[in-house]
């Protein structure tokens, strides 16, 4: 290997993300994925615990980041207004070329699409707990963290599918606009 080189942890995604694209996930080591990067695998376990962790590591900032939105939302919000808002701007942080090629890797794995899944519900018990944090009832605090992560599943599936869709706050809008016309 030669001298360390900047960005060690970017580039070991970007390099796991092409070899779960050419070879798929499951045929993907960790070794394969250290040396496109040009990284020890050492190096590759310095920064992520095992090769799944690579399109899951960014899932408790954006837990942490949705929970102080929520914290420092305006008391005028509505508790679903609160948890989109929270989520969209968690999303808004997404990078859409990763976005794109993690939501592939992951739609290829049974294993992967169950840990996205669990990962979703962790976060959704975090908003609703968040917003009982504010003062609102278990039982719509509930209903609202569920709602709020279907507004942002969908947005998320939109963003990802339509390279010309608006940015991702936009697509959630649009999602959160969607749900208020059936209930209306």
């Amino acid at each position: 290997m030669g001298r360390w080189i900047a960005d060690a942890r970017g580039r070991m995604q970007g390099a796991a993300l092409e070899l779960f694209a050419e070879r798929g996930f499951e045929q993907t080591t960790v070794a394969d994925i250290a040396d496109r990067a040009g990284v020890t695998e050492r190096t590759f376990y310095r920064h992520f615990a095992d090769k799944r962790e690579v399109l899951f590591a960014g899932t408790n900032d954006l837990q942490t980041a949705v929970v102080e939105s929520i914290a420092a939302a305006s008391a005028e919000l509505s508790p679903l207004d609160v948890a989109c808002g929270a989520l969209a701007a968690g999303g808004s942080n997404f990078i859409r070329d990763f976005s794109v090629k993690r939501a592939a890797a992951i739609a290829g794995n049974p294993s992967l699409q169950e840990r996205e899944l669990l990962k979703l519900a962790t976060l959704t018990a975090a908003v609703a707990e968040a917003l009982r944090a504010r003062g609102v009832a278990a039982a719509p605090a509930a209903v609202a963290a569920e709602a709020a992560m279907t507004v942002f599943k969908l947005a998320f599936e939109r963003w990802v599918a339509d390279a010309a869709a608006p940015d991702f706050t936009d697509c959630t809008d649009a999602v959160l606009a969607e749900l208020r016309t059936l209930t209306a």
